[in-house]
């Protein structure tokens, strides 16, 4: 970890406020604010504490949620995309509704300037497991020969095709497997495109939550498709978080930040510290409504915890039970890494606040107990 603590802070506070280079794109938020004008508002958090307990602003700064005026430009670019991708797909007899993936839905991106994910589900298809409930009172019809690869391979080169002519001064990337990315010209954010059907897992069948329901997509690269359960992961956290008062979406953030100023390697995306976080003990996270640095004990003990018992973190599953989250070599010394990061932190701030404790001979389940009792 740096101790170059001012130039972590500006970092900081340039994610949350947008990107220098980002300042051209005020034409397409009038009313919400450029960077040139956001950089000079202090934040809440920059206020927190006394001058000189700089890292104990930076991880209150790091947990707190983006502005919800920059959250909502990167819904309303994302809902703008969609409208023109909806009108434009009808016209071609393709029936489709649009929902968002992601961090953003999640609330959990830590970039005022946050790209935003947008599922273009194809609505005259579907996949369903054939022994769910539906199913079995005979509620699908399978009346075409046609396959999920070929429905979504043209759905993708409709998109491809109709972003284009949509937003001429834009670029748009069609690169990547997934998706097609759409960047530039009057689009205030990037906006990835994912061509996508539903998928009526057996689960889905029962509650009819679309929160359970599943998703296919198509990955241009392999001519393969995959199976997700986006809304899976953004339910199960949210609700998780919610009922403790929003503590884990601010550990979440809280290492996602932490990840993003590091210098060591840490190859775990957002799913993946968000999946691991899912397992904190949210009890302790629940004090977080009251004092945030209790979010930052209860990051550093979890992540600690996990490290020194492998055998207990291998056997966890990301929220949606599709995969372990630590499913390969680099993500498990990651996840070293982003403890030895939020360890550093951790002493920092213990430092800031109790000066008179330095000493080596107070352990680190009392300095976690102390963080309980510091409030601003």
């Amino acid at each position: 970890m740096t101790t170059d603590i001012d130039s972590r802070i500006s970092r900081l506070r340039a994610r949350r406020s947008g990107e220098p280079g980002m300042a051209s794109l005020t034409k397409s938020t009038a009313g919400y604010g450029g960077y040139a004008q956001d950089s000079a508002v202090v934040e809440d958090w920059e206020r927190r504490g006394t001058p000189s307990q700089k890292w104990t602003r930076y991880a209150i700064g790091a947990m707190q949620a983006v502005s919800e005026k920059y959250t909502e430009v990167s819904k309303r670019t994302g809902e703008r995309v969609a409208n023109q991708l909806s009108n434009r797909l009808a016209a071609r007899g393709i029936p489709s509704v649009f929902r968002l993936q992601g961090s953003v839905p999640l609330n959990v991106h830590i970039k005022g300037v946050s790209d935003v994910d947008v599922l273009t589900l194809r609505t005259d298809f579907l996949t369903y497991n054939t022994y769910g409930a539906r199913a079995l009172k005979g509620i699908y019809s399978s009346s075409t020969s046609r396959t999920s690869k070929e429905v979504l391979r043209e759905l993708r080169q409709c998109v491809e095709y109709d972003l284009e002519r949509a937003f001429p001064e834009a670029e748009v990337n069609k690169n990547s497997g997934k998706a097609v990315k759409i960047s530039g010209g009057s689009l205030a954010r990037s906006v990835d495109v994912v061509p996508s059907h539903w998928d009526d897992n057996a689960r889905y069948q029962i509650s009819e939550r679309e929160a359970d329901r599943g998703v296919t997509v198509y990955d241009k690269k392999t001519g393969q498709t995959v199976d997700n359960l986006p809304f899976v992961h953004i339910d199960r956290i949210a609700s998780r978080c919610d009922s403790i008062g929003g503590g884990l979406r601010k550990a979440i953030r809280l290492c996602k930040n932490v990840k993003s100023d590091s210098s060591r390697s840490i190859q775990l995306s957002s799913y993946d510290i968000s999946a691991i976080m899912y397992y904190a003990d949210m009890n302790a996270l629940r004090v977080g409504y009251y004092t945030d640095l209790v979010i930052l004990a209860e990051t550093q003990r979890h992540l600690d915890h996990l490290f020194r018992n492998q055998d207990e973190a291998d056997k966890l599953f990301v929220p949606d039970e599709t995969r372990k989250i630590f499913d390969s070599p680099e993500k498990r010394s990651s996840l070293l890494a982003l403890s030895l990061e939020i360890d550093e932190l951790f002493t920092l701030v213990f430092l800031e606040n109790y000066p008179n404790f330095a000493s080596d001979s107070y352990g680190i389940s009392f300095r976690r107990e102390m963080l309980k009792y510091v409030s601003f």
